[in-house]
């Protein structure tokens, strides 16, 4: 390959991003473009609908300001796990359930006692299970299970596969294959006998390594990304990826010792492992990086969107006192505000739980701020609470890995967290006690560039070159170094302090489960 335009599409949480790169350079980045969309409560479960799919991916593509004709490379990444099951016809049969839903208990607890590994609630082989174990009307019916990344690629390319990282979230994957674990496999098909039509492995998604070709850009897969008829097909497409594999590779972490935190609506850390975990624990799950090697995974479901809300709060008052803010002064100055909290943050716990949480032990969210009479509540301090809330469950579960004496060398954050330069950096090495490294330049566009570097690997050989690592220090992350924090003694202290308050006031969330119904959604309304 030589010259032309990689493009990567990353569907987040509550975006939908495209990023355009220098198919020799994907450090250059050439055009982005976003599109906002947002998840819906439907008969109590989390979906999206998939015609905002094509209609998120088009804006974001439209977003881009520019039409090129031709792509040297594509490919697709998203949000990980959930459910998404079809027909032999293509339709699908449920509506998508996100890994945000938690009412695949019985069925993850179930999984994981009979395959000695972990299975958490959003894994795609949970979802899979409940309903099977629910014999849900449309189980006869199913012929095939993918995650969102593996359908937008299927729809552009006519490929159904995943890369190894996003599969790793489906169902368990051996290391020395890296491919689903056939042992389990079997298992999975004596406990379920009849129930499905079909075995397992022909319901998932074939696996890819990141270098293997995953097909091509289709004339019909142009056309839903560009309905205008400029692009035209032929691009070679990456194989599919989640979004912890993008943060992996967007951070250059896929080395043992080496980690990432992706900080969005949900929140999660990854550290590439040297051996096997000693033991099975429920706030850890091994996923893999693009190619194939173990990651433990600590996954929390709540990341930044109570914060968000908070900063609609403060900017609505700012617009209501005569002074109106734009949505990144209004961040900027809540997150230089937090410095100026106390180093524990003055008493004020807050609780950024929208969704269920495994890790704590929460069925469903219901975000709180709390304190005691004596604590000190300032904008300072209730900032910092809620910056530290962002990192409170994630903490718990890294205590998990410190505990199994996991080593980290380095970790890096990415996310639009962390783009005001050095708080969420700072209190989050505070939070770990390790050093945290942000790329500036980069950590705003997280995934949907990381996925445009797996493209233009994947573009690059038709070999089906799988040195990643080489390419990533050779190709990509050959820049001045970036910007590392660390960890302060003073908020090590304070965000002990602070994780200390924030356990024990977990009953309080629990209480508050039962005690605050929700709001009914339109559609249920409806």
């Amino acid at each position: 390959m030589s010259g032309g335009l990689v493009l990567g599409i990353e569907l987040g949480s509550t975006r939908i991003k495209a990023c355009l790169v220098d198919a020799d350079d994907p450090s250059r980045i050439v055009a982005t473009g976003s599109h906002e969309w947002e998840n819906r409560l439907v008969d109590g479960l989390w979906t999206y609908d998939l015609d905002e799919v094509w209609s998120g991916v088009t804006a974001a593509y439209a977003d881009l300001g520019t039409a090129p004709e031709r792509l040297a490379g594509i490919g697709v990444s998203a949000m990980m796990h959930g459910y998404l099951a079809f027909d032999a016809a293509g339709g699908l049969l449920v509506p998508f359930r996100t890994w945000r839903n938690t009412n695949t208990g019985p069925a993850a607890a179930e999984l994981t006692g009979l395959f000695g590994v972990n299975i958490p609630l959003r894994w795609s082989i949970a979802h899979l299970h409940q309903a099977v174990t629910d014999a849900e009307p449309h189980i006869p019916r199913i012929a095939s299970v993918t995650t969102l990344a593996g359908y937008v690629h299927e729809r552009l390319t006519g490929r159904r596969v995943l890369g190894v990282g996003d599969a790793s979230g489906m169902f368990p994957i051996d290391p020395a294959t890296r491919d689903y674990d056939a042992e389990l496999v079997r298992r999975y098909d004596e406990l379920v006998g009849d129930r499905l039509p079909h075995p397992l492995a022909e319901l998932l998604p074939e696996v890819l390594v990141a270098g293997r070709p995953a097909g091509e850009l289709t004339a019909e897969g142009a056309a839903l990304l560009d309905p205008s008829g400029v692009l035209q097909p032929g691009a070679t497409a990456a194989p599919p990826e989640g979004d912890a594999g993008t943060g992996m590779v967007g951070t250059n972490a896929i080395a043992p010792r080496t980690g990432n935190v992706s900080a969005g609506t949900s929140i999660f850390a990854m550290v590439v492992l040297e051996r096997p975990l000693g033991a099975v624990h429920e706030e850890l799950d091994v996923v893999t990086t693009p190619l194939g090697d173990p990651v433990a995974m600590v996954h929390c479901n709540n990341g930044a969107s109570e914060v968000a809300a908070w900063a609609g709060v403060f900017g609505r008052f700012a617009e209501a006192a005569g002074t109106p803010l734009d949505t990144d002064a209004v961040y900027e100055a809540l997150f230089r505000e937090a410095l100026a909290g106390e180093a524990d943050a003055g008493g004020v716990i807050a609780y950024n739980h929208l969704a269920g949480e495994p890790i704590a032990g929460l069925s469903e969210g219901r975000p709180l701020v709390v304190r005691p009479p004596d604590a000190r509540l300032t904008l300072a301090n209730l900032m910092r609470a809620q910056l530290y809330g962002v990192f409170g469950t994630l903490a718990l579960g890294m205590r998990v890995l410190d505990e199994e004496g996991v080593a980290l060398e380095r970790m890096y954050a990415h996310g639009g967290m962390f783009r005001t330069a050095g708080v969420a950096q700072r209190f989050l090495a505070g939070a770990l006690g390790a050093p945290v490294t942000v790329a500036s330049d980069t950590a705003s566009e997280g995934g949907a560039w990381g996925m445009a570097v797996l493209a233009a690997f994947a573009a690059r050989s038709t070999t089906g070159d799988t040195d990643l690592a080489g390419y990533l220090d050779d190709a990509v992350f050959t820049g001045p170094a970036p910007a590392t924090a660390d960890p302060d003694p003073a908020d090590v202290a304070g965000f002990g302090a602070y994780l200390d308050r924030y356990r024990a006031g977990l009953d309080v969330e629990r209480a508050a489960i039962p005690a605050v119904s929700t709001t009914p959604s339109r559609e249920e309304e409806q």
